[in-house]
């Protein structure tokens, strides 16, 4: 098994009958770094919402490190693959930012020292130690990112998935998220609509527009064709 993630003819369609995705077939390798961009309703974020089961679509399959996305596998799915959402305040909900950083391995069945453990190795892998007492809710836009990815590095996943980790970032913050990111050793999956954030971190580039892959190359190549990112609405 040399995949991280496997799409097979994936489709699936809102229940007001719009397609949100059609026919998706892609293989990420394990260690590989993907930007996935395309125009606001092109799919990006259902095809991200299916690689951990939030989603499930009964057209076409999806497998990560090689095992199917099922309803009897998603709690081990759901330990490999981190979701980082775009709005942090979707993913911090506790009185502390422990108590968030916590909540995956306290689920997992973890013990009390091993969570402590957890919390303690994934908040220092973000730069936050010393944070623990903290409430979520009182923190910047850019810290609560930081803690946002360290409640899925607590669960020591193998793949993750950040929606436009940049948004809402004032320059300053926004490069040291860059160079966060770029510093965590697993299989990467970023959506964004920032081309500058996608060229300093991806190696490979898939465009999704209406739902279908219009592009799938090098990322220097498929930035550099102007013609092809206009036609999909994407711009440097």
């Amino acid at each position: 098994m040399d995949h991280a993630v496997e799409l097979t003819d994936l489709s699936f369609r809102y229940p007001d009958g719009q397609w949100a995705l059609q026919g998706i077939t892609l293989s990420i390798p394990i260690g590989q770094t993907v930007a996935l961009i395309g125009p606001n309703g092109a799919g990006k974020s259902t095809l991200l919402l299916h690689l951990n089961g939030i989603l499930e679509s009964r057209n076409g399959a999806v497998k990560i490190l090689g095992v199917p996305v099922e309803k009897k596998n998603l709690k081990w799915v759901r330990s490999k693959v981190g979701l980082v959402f775009q709005n942090p305040d979707d993913q911090l909900f506790s009185p502390t930012v422990f108590d968030d950083v916590a909540f995956g391995p306290i689920n997992m069945g973890c013990s009390t020292e091993e969570t402590e453990a957890r919390v303690k190795r994934a908040l220092g892998a973000v730069g936050m130690n010393g944070y623990e007492k903290r409430s979520p809710h009182h923190l910047s836009i850019g810290e609560k990112k930081r803690i946002a990815i360290a409640t899925v590095l607590a669960m020591d996943p193998e793949i993750l998935v950040v929606d436009e980790p940049t948004s809402n970032l004032d320059p300053r913050a926004k490069w040291a998220f860059i160079e966060l990111i770029r510093s965590l050793p697993m299989t990467r999956i970023i959506t964004s609509h920032d081309l500058e954030v996608i060229g300093t971190l991806c190696e490979r580039c898939i465009i999704l527009d209406q739902g279908r892959i219009a592009a799938d190359g090098p990322t220097a190549r498929i930035l550099a064709d102007r013609a092809l990112l206009r036609e999909h609405g994407l711009a440097i």
